[in-house]
């Protein structure tokens, strides 16, 4: 039978020599000894690292050294156009030997091996450990394969270190600086990262289940194919992480900052928490929604004018709400938010604390025509009400649903809105506990009921 493979999608194949009379010269060029060995192209992707041969077949197997190496450079990606060799005068039959000879059977022959200096030294305390960075800014520690397990290294400098196949389970890492470290398949299981920074880190397959990472600094991380099952990352920043095959379920990812994010194919389950995931940057006023994999989603909205168009047919179960929610009001909004959540509706929050401008013009105004109604709460909110006057008269399919409390009076530029038909009677509540008592009667239903009149309207 005549054997066929598929190159991968993408591929690119090694640059090829052309034969000349004399080798090139000048500033441009350099020159090495020709090895004989295999030609092969190393290319890091979202898929991980892969080693292909001039043709597109897989050799990751083959030269697992290769692939560990490669692993640890601190790259979301590149291609690297090389040939595999041995550097101890073997020739390249002797390497095809050996690469034969890789195929049987092994206990740990391809297991990493730390620096035992390193570790001996680390041992000591984070105190000795941090002086010698100090003094040694350019070597990159190896701590690779080492059991570090229920080490106590809070505040320990471990930048640009190599800790992959490390065991670090029980560790307390809580404000560590862990930044382009190399944790590749490290276990890090019930492991303290609290507040720890983490930029660039390289957590491909790492076992962080029931990892506290709360407030951790995850920015450009690599989580592909992690098990953070059961892990805290309440208000851990995710800014620009790689999510692929990622395990969230039972995770907490609260409060989290989580714009440009790359989720795909994450595992959640119901025990999964995601509320108030934050997709603006830090310089625009927060947006905040409850699916981390409809934050994608919501941020294309933002950002897509095409996507726009399709959605504008999709009926949705988002809800907007529109307020200037100070610290005394914030419980007010939380437990709206949740009783929204227990009714099955999708919360959307903009909080009018940073000034107006008109980016948050427009945005507020896609947001609203994502949304099956608007809850507006008006107290003391000016900006809110600008903003209403901006946006209802140009949504005739959005109700509007204004609250306010009780002991405030209606703003003079209301008689603006009283002739809109999608614009409802102002709700007031005394507190808390009475909104959410009368949040169905009093809110929800007379905007359910004006969806379904406009509905029936067009």
């Amino acid at each position: 039978m005549l054997r066929t493979h598929r190159t991968p999608t993408g591929f690119i194949g090694p640059c090829l020599p052309t034969p000349a009379e004399h080798p090139p010269s000048g500033p441009g060029w350099i020159h090495e000894i020709k090895h004989d060995g295999f030609r092969l192209m190393v290319r890091r992707d979202v898929t991980g690292v892969r080693l292909l041969t001039r043709n597109g077949l897989d050799w990751s197997d083959r030269f697992p050294l290769i692939a560990e190496a490669a692993g640890a450079l601190v790259a979301r990606s590149f291609l690297i156009d090389g040939e595999a060799v041995a550097c101890d005068g073997a020739s390249g039959l002797n390497l095809r030997s050996r690469r034969a000879h890789s195929h049987a059977p092994r206990a740990r022959q391809d297991a990493p091996m730390s620096n035992k200096k390193h570790v001996a030294l680390l041992k000591k305390g984070v105190a000795a450990w941090n002086k010698w960075r100090e003094e040694k800014p350019d070597t990159l520690p190896d701590l690779s394969g080492a059991d570090l397990s229920d080490a106590d290294l809070s505040g320990v400098d471990l930048r640009r270190a190599s800790l992959t196949g490390a065991n670090l389970s029980g560790a307390d890492l809580s404000d560590a600086d862990l930044s382009g470290v190399n944790l590749n398949r490290a276990n890090l299981t019930g492991a303290n990262l609290s507040g720890a920074a983490l930029y660039w880190a390289n957590l491909i397959r790492a076992n962080l289940i029931r990892a506290d990472l709360s407030g951790a600094k995850l920015t450009e991380a690599d989580l592909v194919r992690a098990d953070l099952s059961e892990a805290k990352l309440r208000e851990a920043n995710l800014v620009g992480a790689m999510l692929l095959n990622t395990d969230l379920t039972g995770a907490d990812l609260t409060n989290c900052r989580i714009y440009g994010v790359s989720a795909w194919n994450l595992k959640l389950d119901g025990e999964t928490k995601q509320q108030n995931l934050v997709i603006t940057r830090e310089d625009e006023p927060a947006i905040t929604v409850d699916d981390i994999e409809v934050a994608q989603f919501v941020y294309l909205m933002l950002n897509n004018q095409k996507v726009r168009h399709v959605i504008d047919a999709i009926t949705s179960k988002v809800v907007l709400i529109l307020g200037r929610f100070t610290e005394e009001r914030k419980p007010v909004l939380e437990a709206l938010r949740k009783e929204l959540r227990h009714r099955e509706y999708l919360p959307i929050l903009f909080d009018f604390e940073k000034p107006r401008s008109r980016t948050t013009d427009e945005t507020v105004t896609l947001l609203a025509r994502m949304a099956r109604f608007v809850v507006a709460d008006i107290s003391d909110a000016k900006s809110v009400l600008q903003e209403l006057r901006a946006m209802v008269p140009d949504l005739p399919s959005v109700p509007v649903q204004p609250i306010i409390l009780a002991m405030q009076e209606e703003p003079g530029m209301f008689d603006f809105y009283r002739n809109i038909p999608w614009f409802l009677h102002v709700y007031r509540y005394a507190s808390q506990e009475q909104l959410i008592a009368d949040l169905g009667e009093k809110v929800i239903r007379p905007a359910e009921l004006k969806v379904l009149d406009l509905q029936g309207s067009t």
